[in-house]
């Protein structure tokens, strides 16, 4: 896997926990930590999705301001598009949230989200704040201000629309008003348990100018920044280490290239005190802002005046009186944080080395997990272990480090059976429409889960006792990747998994389908077990008298579902759980455990009631063997199995050495034009295949990437444009109500476009060449009607179709009309007389 290492150390220690390669800080972080110390300015910038924010400015304020810098994501981007693979929706968003963190590992910035959901692209706030819960959301964003205490608060997006999406609009809507609200007392009360009201000193729209267009104005009036600085201290500029913040963003495709030289940013006030030069003017942003403070900068000056690049450890003593005098202050937010950010310094600068790790990812409920610790003082700081806790263990030591030897030992604890599982704790309860649901409060505004164990060592030097917490870390060593470090998770004694996702029951067709319910032991089990498939009418249960699994093992249980059974309702989900023993207690095993993995990021896993969801279809398909070429990913293969098609996936290889003519038809995945670039040589062999009778059909790409498409996807010339009907109900009107597509084998009606999810259709084709015939005509509300939703042309004795409509969305949500929409897409060579 590969890490981002962080090379600014004042933001190392406030970040590693939620990293998972530790931190490995330079002289040059310590001395630039030591600068640090001495500036109190923070500032929050807020948007509406992961790759919003401005990574130059957020790398300017941390490492070249040294303020305390945050950013406040209102979603976790899960309704956004994937590049990388087929997750969608919560997947794509837990994706998204480690891109934004490892991008905050780089940038120096902190990340927080509130409880919103990207429910999708939305064309105003009016829209968003019909699915968003407004005063929930505001009152996460209010939260944000009240713990984080920013003195300046910059927006993405201003209020006024030209952001072009009502994310964006509304991220600005709802930091403006959080600006006053977060302010008086009156405004959310029962987060005063917590945190005081907090007054910023202003607001401000941080303008931009995307692409040069006319929509993104930048007036002379505006206060003018530049952020393009060089640091001699990292040896890079803020653009280049901005470029590789804002290239984490894998899944949305923003790789970017590191930019050098001057860079402006303009900012217009939109509350407050109105700036004149500086954007922290009239800010206190030294110790002159705590009161004793002054004692603190001189003894903070001294230290750094005498910090020595090659031996950091001297600074220790210096930065032990910096914690002490510390301490003497009244208990505030800023002498906390520096207290903090100081004991962080004394651990990077003495060279302390401490970690415990396990061999294995997972730590099992009902079971034992051995942890290993090592601690080392590089340096001959001159450190005492005094003790170390980590869950139910509780060590006293007493041991004096030997200068750059390893302090290495052993210990096995018990995961109890009560021990929580490792969920995202925005996941745990079920979401509304257009928000998460998390009822603790002190959760709200937090990046990422919570560690499943942390371990908390009490460590003496320079005649102090300091208590550091260190993630419990799996640690192992990849052939080709080196040491590699992931996340522990608590897991269950056992999971299931449901198969198939979507179950079709075609109205006309009788018989019985096959569920399957597959049982993964996490440790030994054995015994006696019943086995259920169920839904709120309907139970089938198996017992097994004697089952027998090892740990990683799994065993199938087979359930015949027949068609129009009794108890059976066509729009069921049925769940599945395996009832059984464990350590003498009664136990079930009900969720189902999902696991994401991609080198840019760490691990991903999360828990959820796994299900098959019954689907009642009046359908009618020909044509038999589809090819289907990869694109992005999605789940569309899936569903086409589930409709009867034989389905083989195309990937260079396969199209290269393919007769295509054995194809009754051939779909190409979303994006597959955006991220295959070697699809473009395929053109000719492609457009033989729809000459000689083919049905080629092509779901959506999108312009951005690819630009205007001209005689490289399609037999005559088009356009890719950015339309799009993001209102999942919007009124489908029929241009050609007796083309085949609508006819033929399914009869298309209304009724197909009910119940449709997120939004109708995407990147609709334009300026089409007269070949082509529009069969679809619909608007959002308020808009003008677009006809490039579903366009076919006949080419040769073939079809060639292009669709923006979101067969991906749609298909793994089970709605009835979009198997039937696409059955009869696929069909289309088939027709007599075509």
């Amino acid at each position: 896997m590969k890490y981002i290492y962080l090379t600014f150390f004042y933001c190392f220690a406030l970040l590693s926990a939620k990293a998972q390669t530790p931190s490995f800080p330079t002289s040059g972080d310590i001395y630039l930590g030591l600068k640090k110390l001495n500036v109190l300015g923070s500032v929050l910038y807020v948007a509406a999705h992961p790759d919003d924010e401005n990574t130059r400015l957020l790398t300017y304020f941390s490492k070249d301001k040294a303020y305390r810098t945050g950013y406040l994501s209102l979603t976790r981007g899960d309704g956004g598009q994937n590049l990388i693979g087929e997750e969608q929706g919560i997947e794509l968003g837990l994706i998204r949230t480690q891109e934004l963190l490892a991008a905050r590992r780089i940038d120096g910035a902190e990340q927080f989200f509130s409880r919103a959901y990207d429910f999708g692209f939305s064309k105003s706030p009016q829209e968003t704040f019909t699915k968003w819960d407004r005063e929930n959301i505001l009152s996460d964003v209010v939260w944000v201000i009240r713990k984080f205490q920013p003195d300046v608060i910059i927006t993405r997006f201003p209020t006024t629309g030209e952001g072009g999406h009502g994310h964006h609009t509304a991220s600005a809507i709802l930091a403006n008003e959080a600006f006053t609200a977060a302010a008086d007392a009156r405004r959310f009360p029962e987060q005063l348990k917590y945190v005081q009201p907090w007054q910023a000193k202003r607001i401000l729209w941080n303008g931009f100018n995307f692409g040069g267009g006319a929509n993104t104005p930048i007036t002379s009036d505006q206060l003018k920044l530049d952020v393009g600085g060089f640091n001699p201290v990292l040896g890079r500029s803020y653009g280049e280490i901005a470029a590789d913040s804002r290239s984490q963003h894998k899944s949305q495709g923003f790789g970017v290239p590191r930019s050098r030289g001057e860079a402006s940013e303009s900012f217009t006030t939109t509350a407050g005190v109105r700036p004149s030069t500086d954007l922290f003017e009239d800010v206190i942003t030294d110790w002159k802002k705590v009161k004793g403070g002054d004692a603190i900068t001189a003894l903070i000056n001294n230290t750094i005046a005498s910090f020595d690049f090659l031996a950091p450890q001297k600074s220790v003593p210096q930065l032990v009186k910096v914690y002490k005098a510390l301490q003497g202050l009244p208990t505030g937010y800023w002498r906390d944080k520096k207290m903090k950010e100081t004991k962080d310094l004394i651990e990077a600068a003495s060279g302390l080395w401490m970690e415990a790790f396990t061999a294995n990812q997972y730590a099992v409920q009902g079971d034992s997990l051995r942890i290993n610790f090592v601690l080392n003082d590089r340096l001959g700081a001159g450190i005492t272990v005094e003790k170390i806790t980590v869950e139910n263990f509780d060590s006293t030591v007493n041991n004096l480090l030997t200068k750059n030897k390893n302090l290495a030992f052993s210990k096995t604890i018990f995961v109890d059976n009560e021990k929580p599982i490792t969920q995202p704790y925005w996941l745990k309860e079920k979401m509304q429409e257009g928000y998460f649901v998390v009822t603790d409060q002190q959760m709200i505004g937090q990046p990422d889960v919570q560690t499943a164990y942390t371990v908390s060592y009490t460590l003496r030097m320079g005649g102090e006792s300091f208590s550091f917490t260190k993630p419990l870390r799996y640690k192992f060593t990849d052939p080709v990747k080196g040491e590699v470090y992931q996340p522990v998770y608590v897991i269950p004694s056992a999971t299931v998994m449901a198969s198939p996702s979507i179950l079709l029951f075609k109205n006309h067709e009788k018989g019985s389908s096959e569920i399957s319910l597959q049982v993964n032991a996490n440790k030994p089990l054995q015994g006696k077990a019943d086995v259920h498939i169920k839904s709120l009418a309907y139970d089938s249960t198996k017992t097994d008298a004697g089952f027998s699994l090892l740990t990683n093992s799994s065993k199938f249980y087979s359930f015949a579902l027949d068609n129009g059974k009794a108890g059976i309702r066509p729009t069921d989900n049925l769940y599945g759980s395996f009832h059984y023993t464990d350590n003498q207690k009664e136990a079930v095993a009900y969720l189902s455990m999902r696991s994401i993995n991609y080198d840019h990021v760490p691990s991903i896993r999360y828990f959820y009631g796994d299900a098959v969801k019954l689907v009642s279809v009046d359908l009618k398909t020909e044509n038999k063997k589809v090819g289907y070429i990869v694109g992005a990913g999605d789940k569309v293969p899936d569903a086409l199995e589930q409709m009867g098609y034989e389905v083989t996936l195309l990937t260079d290889k396969e199209l290269a050495r393919n007769n295509l003519q054995q194809f009754d038809a051939i779909i190409s995945g979303v994006r597959a034009y955006n991220t295959n670039e070697w699809l473009n040589g395929y053109y000719e062999k492609l457009m033989k295949y729809v000459e000689g009778g083919g049905n080629l059909v092509v779901q959506y790409n999108t312009s951005s990437n690819i630009g205007p498409v001209k005689a490289k996807i399609g037999p005559y010339n088009f356009n890719i444009s950015r339309n799009r009907i993001t209102d999942e109900s919007a009124a489908v009107k029929f241009l050609k109500p007796e083309h085949p597509v609508l006819n033929f084998p399914n009869k298309i009606s209304q009724d197909d476009f009910k119940g449709w999810i997120q939004e109708r259709s995407i990147y609709h084709a334009d300026n089409l060449d007269a070949h082509y015939e529009s069969i679809l005509r619909m608007n959002d509300p308020g808009e003008a009607a677009h006809d490039g939703s579903l366009v076919i042309a006949k080419y040769g004795k073939g079809f060639f179709t292009y669709t923006g409509l979101v067969f991906f969305r749609e298909l793994p949500a089970g709605v009835p009309g979009a198997y039937r929409l696409l059955a009869n897409i696929i069909a289309l060579n088939k027709i007599k007389g075509s």
